[in-house]
């Protein structure tokens, strides 16, 4: 639960240095508009939606997409803004012989063995997918991992083990988009947002086991885009195609081998893959931000090459999933020496450093969590959720017990450090210049104005084991009536400050998220 301490170090901060952050916020100069913030309902969204009591679930609904505030002005809850729903393949009626050995990441299909629709299936996403939109989310993202069972080469939804290169049978590319259109249709009839369609998950990889998955070669992935594409103009469904969910940015935009150089693969004319004139096919490309991020170097790198790729094409870039996966980034960049001594913040504080990366050097329009929801697993502390869970009966951080038994669920600092942007930085803010706070090592500021230019957002990061005063400018055209902060640190959970009325110089404590809400005066 979040724990409420008073935001004193607003007004008597402590350990501070001497050394003032001047931020300059200058709302003409503007670059990318935000679409959204999100997360993934992959896998255990089910199992939550499902099997937790009613007051387990009602608090995560609560938790990721309420915009209400206690009587203090604390957040209840981060505000997300877009909800990624995984389509099940089926490999649920497999059990043991789906070839994937923990059965929380199985998944119901829709369509059923024969042809018919089951509409009650994957039942706890479809619960929260409700709850989403009654609190006021409604741009949804329905994403593939793998074709239903009944359509792959080897009726898995995985690769089985073995080397191949697509798992889709050669005559069901058809099929399959069909099944994706019917899937969009039926939830967009329901009165659900559905923004994208997203066929195929990380191409590159084998997934060989332990998950739904297929690997895909470029040329196979331009044959289905055109198939749905036919598929959604029959249907009527309104979402558009989003791809191509690359496993990392660099293959986007560079790479060999399969599933490589994706923007130009599919959006340069010259290509044999050339998709980029299908009339539902999203002027949009969405990579995932993993393993690209160890040092400060190629964190800002390997993102400005994707940004220069997709601006060459006129395509807007979203990231579409990051969280801690594979070893730990180096000293240098501000985390801790490795994983086992890292703190819960630690790890919170580097989501909100990626957070800032992709959206200035990758232009990204949007930026998606992996995964909602996780237990506590092998050491692995907060590294894969923004919620936790634990199974009935469990006690501590870790827990391994069935959840199909029921749970509780608690709430994390990577959950509030993303609440930082998803809360405040609604759809439609457009980002604007904040020079004067760039270090990766130290004080990161992003800033952003919303529609009708009367509100400025400015979200900063002090990666610094001490805290700093930050001083801002602005334009006299833009003068402040109220000024809002918010913070997550060790002892703060995005729990509101004391507002002014006015903008003057502020604490930013150590090894912290702080958003700052300008309203402007009228």
């Amino acid at each position: 639960m979040k724990k409420i301490i008073p935001l004193l170090f607003l007004l008597m901060p402590l350990s501070v240095s001497s050394e003032t952050i001047s931020v300059r916020l200058d709302p003409t100069a503007r670059y990318q508009t935000i679409s959204d913030f999100g997360a993934s309902d992959c896998w255990l969204a089910d199992y939550v939606g499902r099997y937790f009591s009613a007051a387990e679930r009602e608090k995560a609904a609560r938790w990721l997409f309420s915009m209400d505030a206690d009587a203090s002005g604390n957040p209840l809850g981060i505000g997300l803004s877009s909800w990624r729903v995984n389509v099940g393949a089926g490999s649920a009626y497999q059990g043991e012989n789906s070839n994937i050995r923990e059965k929380t990441r199985r998944a119901e299909c829709f369509l059923q063995d024969d042809g018919s629709y089951d509409w009650s299936q994957q039942a706890g996403q479809q619960f929260f997918m409700q709850r989403a939109r009654e609190m006021g989310l409604n741009r949804f993202i329905l994403f593939s991992n793998s074709a239903p069972i009944y359509f792959t080469k080897n009726g898995l939804a995985n690769a089985g083990g073995e080397m191949i290169s697509c798992n889709l049978r050669d005559d069901c590319y058809g099929s399959f988009a069909t099944f994706l259109s019917t899937v969009t249709k039926h939830f967009e009839t329901e009165g659900y947002g559905i923004a994208y369609i997203d066929p195929i998950n990380e191409p590159r990889f084998d997934w060989k086991d332990g998950q739904e998955g297929s690997p895909w070669e470029n040329r196979d992935i331009a044959r289905l885009a055109r198939c749905l594409d036919s598929a959604l103009a029959v249907s009527g469904a309104k979402a558009e195609i989003l791809m191509p969910e690359a496993s990392s940015w660099d293959l986007l935009c560079g790479g060999e081998g399969r599933a490589a150089d994706q923007i130009a693969a599919f959006f340069n004319p010259a290509s044999d893959n050339f998709i980029g004139d299908l009339p539902h096919l999203a002027k949009t490309v969405a990579g995932h931000s993993y393993w690209t991020y160890n040092t400060d170097g190629q964190l800002r790198s390997v993102r400005e090459n994707v940004a220069a790729a997709a601006g060459k094409y006129g395509l807007e870039v979203i990231q579409s999933e990051w969280s801690m996966l594979g070893k730990e980034p180096a000293l240098s960049t501000s985390f801790a020496a490795d994983y086992q001594t890292a703190s819960r913040m630690d790890m919170a504080l580097f989501l909100a450093k990626m957070v800032y990366a992709d959206i200035v050097f990758a232009n990204a329009s949007a930026w998606h969590y992996w995964t909602a929801f996780s237990p506590e697993r092998i050491g692995h502390k907060n590294r894969f959720y923004l919620i936790r869970l634990n199974a009935l009966g469990d006690d501590g951080g870790e827990s391994y017990g069935d959840l199909q038994l029921g749970g509780t669920v608690y709430d994390d600092k990577n959950l509030w450090a993303l609440g930082n942007y998803s809360r405040f930085v609604r759809p439609g803010f457009r980002r604007i210049s904040a020079d004067g706070a760039d270090d990766l090592n130290g004080v990161m500021a992003t800033a952003y104005i919303s529609p009708d230019d009367d509100e400025i957002v400015v979200v900063l990061l002090n990666m610094h084991s001490d805290s700093r005063s930050v001083a801002f400018s602005l334009p006299q055209n833009f003068s402040a009536s109220s000024v809002r902060t918010y913070i997550t640190d060790k002892n703060h959970s995005l729990e509101a400050g004391k507002a002014m009325s006015r903008l003057k110089k502020i604490s930013l404590p150590p090894r912290a998220v702080m958003t700052v809400v300008i309203d402007k005066k009228k």
